[in-house]
């Protein structure tokens, strides 16, 4: 059954994504701010850093499938979240191993991997020719309040995921060496 959770979780996340804007004041969502939601990747964060072992990739794989499933309900192109998704959570799995896991070098993280992610499909919508905002404009106006948007989230979030996640990964551990 537990298996099954993460995913659902993942599932969950993907749908409150589409309407999560219809949520926030009208003020915010109508102003010349872009924010996008990014909870999907802040999950996949989190358990490439807390669930996931050297020696599994359970986020990567996660970020595939559920990069793919945005790809194909929220944008008209495929690939474009699943690459990204997939690449970031990697780097982040990779780079988890070389430092120290306290709360401000994972929030350091999970800043540097949402303004990758970030920036990665901006530039593959700009390189294909879908988005058309000036570099400024987009650090002023989707990135900087995406990011801060996002912070947010993973600051509340974190607590309970954190805490969640270690007991599942080390649950996990014992049923794999109980074979």
């Amino acid at each position: 059954m537990k298996r099954l959770l993460l995913p659902l979780i993942l599932f969950l996340l993907t749908v409150l994504e589409g309407v999560a804007l219809d949520l926030l004041p009208t003020s915010i969502v109508t102003g010349s701010l872009f924010i996008i939601p990014h909870w999907v990747f802040i999950l996949l964060f989190f358990i490439a850093i807390f669930y996931d072992r050297e020696n599994t990739g359970y986020a990567i794989l996660y970020a595939i499938i559920f990069g793919l499933l945005i790809d194909l309900v929220y944008t008209g192109v495929l690939g474009i979240y699943m690459f990204t998704y997939a690449f970031v959570i990697y780097l982040v799995h990779e780079i988890r191993k070389l430092v120290l896991n306290n709360f401000y070098v994972t929030v350091i993280l999970g800043i540097f991997g949402m303004i990758l992610v970030d920036i990665g499909i901006y530039l593959i919508y700009s390189v294909i020719g879908i988005a058309h905002l000036m570099w400024t404009d987009y650090l002023l106006y989707r990135l900087l309040p995406t990011v801060t948007a996002n912070i947010a989230f993973l600051l509340i979030l974190y607590p309970f995921a954190r805490k969640v996640l270690l007991k599942w990964s080390k649950e996990q551990l014992q049923d794999h060496n109980a074979f």
